[in-house]
């Protein structure tokens, strides 16, 4: 355990140096903001894009309060997803490409400890980020539209960063078999991707599917009764998660003996 913790404070030291502490949770907050601004201003912006015909009237219906939160939560499926995957991709490769890894696992450091070390760290500065942008996004959002129950947000906030921990599992385990940072991303990518689009194409048979989170979430916030396959979808989503992290300590001890 004190490895462990050894490890994971070197984590945290390093995500301080290389600016990742600062730029992922800015980035979120601002994808929040302008997305609650862009709701808010959006009949103003209409009303001067220009190239309207004279006596024009532009009648755009204010949303509520959850349907922006729920506007915020499908930027961060897209734009989200890519960040995450891109602010984890290196975590695993650039020791391995620089060899400072070698000289960590000399000493007695198993590979569930050096593992669990990235995936705890990583995961830390995700789940911190998301929630930063997501407290922003729901003041503004009280501020400006209709006010959203705290217990409401809290729930689908803890119904979405399931998904960040699936990206940061995958992304991990791309991690212990590529040493290419293009090669890591485009493959965590590909994996999510994919399972976004079959679960949009066969959503009969897809009802397990962890991309199903963002809907589940969004209902949530809706204020309607949550689906039966909830449930089915969070456990399919933690078993994949613990799945690939199984498989990226397993890759990783296997690589670390040859």
């Amino acid at each position: 355990m004190r490895n462990l913790f050894v490890l994971w404070k070197k984590e945290m030291v390093e995500s301080s140096k290389n600016g990742k502490w600062i730029w992922l949770p800015i980035v979120f907050m601002i994808i929040g903001i302008t997305q609650v601004f862009t709701n808010y201003y959006l009949p103003e912006i209409m009303e001067h894009a220009g190239n309207l015909p004279d006596g024009t009237i532009i009648s755009i219906p204010t949303p509520t309060g959850p349907e922006v939160i729920a506007g915020v939560l499908s930027q961060f499926g897209t734009i989200g997803t890519l960040l995450f995957v891109l602010a984890t991709m290196g975590v695993m490769s650039n020791e391995r490409v620089s060899g400072a890894v070698t000289l960590v696992m000399v000493r007695p450091v198993s590979a569930l400890q050096y593992v669990s070390s990235k995936w705890l760290g990583q995961l830390l500065i995700a789940i911190a980020s998301f929630c930063a942008s997501y407290l922003i996004t729901w003041y503004y959002t009280n501020q400006l539209f209709s006010s959203v129950d705290w217990l409401v947000v809290w729930q689908s906030f803890l119904i979405y960063s399931l998904w960040i921990v699936l990206i940061v599992s995958i992304t991990i385990f791309a991690g212990t078999i590529f040493k290419g940072n293009g090669a890591i991303a485009g493959i965590s990518v590909l994996f999510l991707g994919l399972l976004s689009v079959l679960t949009t194409l066969l959503p009969k048979f897809m009802k397990w599917s962890p991309a199903n989170l963002r809907e589940h979430a969004t209902i949530i916030l809706m204020g309607q009764p949550a689906q039966d396959h909830l449930v089915l979808t969070i456990v399919s989503t933690i078993v994949l998660c613990v799945a690939f992290f199984a498989l990226a300590v397993i890759r990783f001890g296997r690589a670390e003996q040859y």
